[in-house]
C-alpha cells in the first residue's frame, strides 16, 4: 500500500471509502452476468447487415478475453462508412453474451450499427432528431440489433431485465438498441 492509501496504521478516509464503493458495487451484479462468469468459454455469432461479413467468435477462455477474437469483432463491427474502428467495449459483448442465453438462442446477431465514428455520427444526426450528438456508438458502448426467431419485443423485454445499460426500442426500423451506459430505457 502506498502512503498515500495507509497513513500512521489507519487508511485513508478516501481509500477506504473507494474500497467500500467496489465492493458494494460487485454484491449487485445483474445476476445474467454472475451467471456468464461460470461458463468455461464466450462466444458470440455476428452479421455485419452493411458488409455482409458474418463471424462464430469466441471472445474469451480460460478466464481472460482472447486479443486477437477481440480484434475481430473491432473489425467486424467497425463503422461501415469510413472503415474506422475502436475498441468495443468489453462489457458490451458481455451483455450481448448474457441476452442471447436470456432469449434462450444461437443465431447470429444481426448488426445493424456497431462503431459509429464522430464523421457518420454527425451525417446521421443531421438526417434524423434519433441520433444523440454524443451516442455511446462513438465509444464502442453500443449496438443496434436483431435476432433471427427473436421477436423484437422479447428481444428488448429480455435486454430490459437484465438492467445492464440502456435499452432502445425501434419496432419502425426493426431493431433494438443495447449500450453499456446508465440503465434507461425508451
Amino acid at each position: 500500500m502506498s502512503q498515500d492509501q495507509y497513513r500512521d496504521g489507519v487508511l485513508s478516509r478516501r481509500h477506504f471509502l473507494m474500497g467500500c464503493s467496489a465492493l458494494a458495487g460487485s454484491l449487485f451484479v445483474p445476476s445474467a452476468f454472475a451467471s456468464i462468469a461460470r461458463k468455461p468459454e464466450r462466444r458470440l455469432t455476428l452479421l455485419n447487415l452493411h458488409t455482409g461479413e458474418r463471424a462464430r467468435i469466441t471472445y474469451w477462455a480460460e478466464g481472460s478475453y482472447l486479443k486477437e477474437s477481440l480484434r475481430e469483432i473491432n473489425h467486424l463491427l467497425r463503422d461501415h462508412r469510413t472503415g474506422d474502428t475502436v475498441q468495443m467495449d468489453r462489457e458490451l459483448l458481455d451483455l450481448l453474451y448474457s441476452l442471447q442465453h436470456k432469449v434462450e438462442s444461437k443465431k447470429e446477431f444481426q448488426v445493424i450499427s456497431g462503431y459509429r465514428s464522430p464523421k457518420t455520427n454527425a451525417m446521421l444526426r443531421s438526417k434524423s432528431s434519433g441520433v444523440a450528438k454524443k451516442s455511446l456508438h462513438m465509444q464502442g458502448k453500443a449496438i443496434d440489433i436483431r435476432l433471427p426467431g427473436t421477436s423484437l419485443k422479447n428481444l428488448r423485454k429480455a435486454a430490459v431485465a437484465l438492467k445492464s445499460g440502456g435499452v432502445g426500442y425501434y419496432p419502425n426500423s426493426n431493431f433494438v438498441h443495447v449500450d453499456t451506459g446508465r440503465v434507461r430505457y425508451w
